[in-house]
């Protein structure tokens, strides 16, 4: 059974003690639960919860969420806003603009210590000034594609590194086999 305390992170823990504990709070919530909808606005809210509990620059964090693939066609493929938490955000951004598109276009992780310092960065919110962006990949081989991103901004320059990008990929490749995508 879904319980809010899901969320709860005590004070005090590592960055790699909340990040564990994310994953294991996205697994049993996951379990029985394959829409990727209600996946990823759990998700959302256990990111926020934990970046909120650990010592800046995480604390800073001021959005963290998701953008999926849109069913739309468009002349060229683009990214629709999926579930999330913080100030409102662009609704659409194209592939291959700004970091989020980066990270659909290349199907590789961006992390940016210096969103100005990033060509097309995408200004949702001022305030952001560094952030991290993990594609989340279905298929194999030629049939690889990006079904959505893990977007999570900072308000400190520097806010994400290697700890991030390793548990930020982690809860992706779980996110891809936890959704019907």
């Amino acid at each position: 059974m879904v319980h809010a305390d899901a969320s709860n992170f005590a004070q005090g823990v590592t960055k790699e003690e909340a990040y564990e504990q994310v994953l294991l709070q996205a697994e049993g919530l996951f379990d029985g639960q394959r829409n990727w909808v209600c996946n990823l606005a759990n998700t959302a809210s256990l990111l926020w919860h934990a970046y909120k509990s650990l010592p800046s620059p995480s604390s800073q964090v001021n959005w963290a969420g998701f953008y999926t693939l849109d069913p739309q066609k468009t002349a060229k493929p683009q990214l629709i806003l999926g579930p999330f938490q913080g100030k409102v955000a662009c609704q659409t951004i194209a592939f291959g603009r700004g970091v989020c598109g980066a990270a659909a276009s290349t199907q590789t992780t961006q992390l940016v210590p210096d969103v100005e310092k990033f060509p097309g960065h995408i200004a949702c919110d001022g305030d952001s000034k560094s952030e991290i962006v993990v594609p989340i990949i279905v298929g194999e081989g030629d049939a690889r594609k990006v079904v959505a991103i893990i977007d999570i901004d900072c308000a400190d320059l520097n806010g994400f590194d290697e700890v991030d990008k390793k548990y930020l990929e982690q809860l992706s490749d779980l996110l891809t086999r936890s959704c019907d995508w």
